[in-house]
Parts: structure tokens; sequence; C-alpha cells
């Protein structure tokens, strides 16, 4: 745990500006795609992303958090889903095409990352030993918020990346004392809802085994176990907080 929060406090101390520079960037991609939905403002915020999700792999995994023993591995992970982006900057695979259906949970999410630093200062915690919006469970959420608002098509292959790795953010609230990753996983679990069911249950066919009604009530089940898991975890950590 020591060495996790390490790292944290030494990535913050040295890569503040060029994070607030990313978190501009970001905001303002983002209001140009939400406002003007451009071919040109989607390519923006396509490359916003790949740069974002390199800077995860490079930056913050393969340097500043070369102490950890699976730096590497994570480095490899994010750096995949930046290539991802990428083949789908050329191809045009996620069109980013509104269906306003996800709209209000969409600008839930996109706040979160900034709840993050809030919820370390309520924990006491101060800077640079702290959480802050360009870490990977920050971004994983971004991305989830701009898929829901764009959810028309979506890459699903990319969804899978992004609803793993935050569910694995479980274990490390608990091993870490990071509680403020709750926020990422509570924001997994009815997405990974939504995703899944717009895209496998909507063209099913109705001869498929098991029906589509069942396969809508494996979803409901697993997403429901997810929040259990998810809150017998919070329950963990506020009882270890308080012993």
């Amino acid at each position: 745990m020591e060495i996790f929060w390490k790292t944290i406090a030494y990535y913050n101390a040295n890569t503040w500006i060029e994070q607030i520079v990313l978190i501009l960037v970001g905001i303002l991609s983002t209001i140009l795609l939400i406002r003007k939905p451009s071919p040109k403002t989607k390519l923006l915020m396509k490359i916003y992303l790949i740069v974002l999700y390199a800077w995860i792999a490079i930056i913050y995994y393969a340097v500043y958090c070369e102490e950890r023993r699976y730096n590497n591995v994570m480095a490899i992970y994010w750096g995949v889903m930046a290539l991802i982006w990428l083949w789908d900057a050329f191809s045009d695979y996620t069109p980013f095409e509104r269906t306003r259906k996800y709209d209000l949970l969409a600008y839930v999410f996109i706040i979160l990352p900034f709840v993050y630093p809030l919820f370390s200062l309520s924990r006491g915690l101060s800077f640079p030993m702290m959480t802050l919006p360009i870490m990977p469970c920050t971004v994983a959420i971004f991305t989830i918020s701009i898929l829901l608002l764009f959810s028309r098509k979506v890459n699903i292959l990319l969804v899978l990346f992004l609803c793993h790795w935050s569910i694995i953010g479980l274990t490390k609230t608990y091993f870490f004392h990071i509680p403020e990753d709750f926020l990422a996983a509570g924001a997994t679990i009815p997405a990974l809802y939504l995703f899944f069911s717009d895209y496998f249950l909507e063209d099913i066919n109705e001869d498929t085994k098991p029906q589509a009604k069942y396969i809508n009530w494996i979803l409901i089940l697993m997403c429901t176990t997810l929040g259990v898991i998810l809150i017998c975890t919070l329950f963990m950590e506020m009882m270890s907080e308080s012993i």
C-alpha cells in the first residue's frame, strides 16, 4: 500500500501542470462534441482519447508507477486500449451518434472524475498524495460517460476492457484503502447492463438459447451480484477504517 500511494504522489508532484492541460483540453473537446457533433469534433475527441490512454499507459504506469510489480502489465493493458481508439479513429467504427436515452446518467458520470479529489480531501488526504482526474479509473469513468452520451453504436470490445478494469478496482479499494474507486465500480455496474442490453438483446433472435428474456434476467442477476459485492466491500472498508 505504501508503494501504491508513493507512486501516486510522485506522479502528481511531477505532472500536475500536464494534468491541468489534459483536463482543460478534455473539457473543451467534450463541450464541442456535445454542442457541435461534426466529423472534426468527433475526430478531435478520438485523438484526445488516444493521447489520454497513451498517457496513462506510458507516463502513469511505465514511468511513474515503475516501482509497482504489475506496472508493465497495466501499461500494456492501457496501451492496447489506446490502439483500439487509434484504429477507431481510422475506421470510424464508433460514430459518436446521440440517442439521448442515457443522457442523465451520462452527465452524472461525466462529473465523477472531479469528485475524486474532493473525496480524497474529505478523507484528510492532501496534494500530492491524493486522487486526481487524470488517473486510470477517472479516465475509465469519463470514457463510459462519453459512450453513454453517444450510445447508438459503440465498440463493445472497449466496453469490456473498461468494465473489466473498473471491476478490478473493487480489490484496490480494500487492499490499498482507496474508497474513491467505489465511484468507478459503481458507475460500471449500470453502464455494463445498459451497453449489453442494447447491443445483445435488441437484435437477438427469438430462437436463441437461452431466450432473450432469460438473457436479460442473467444480465440483471450479474449486475445485481456486482452491486452486492460493491456494497459488501464498501462495508468492509468502512469497518476497517473505524477499527
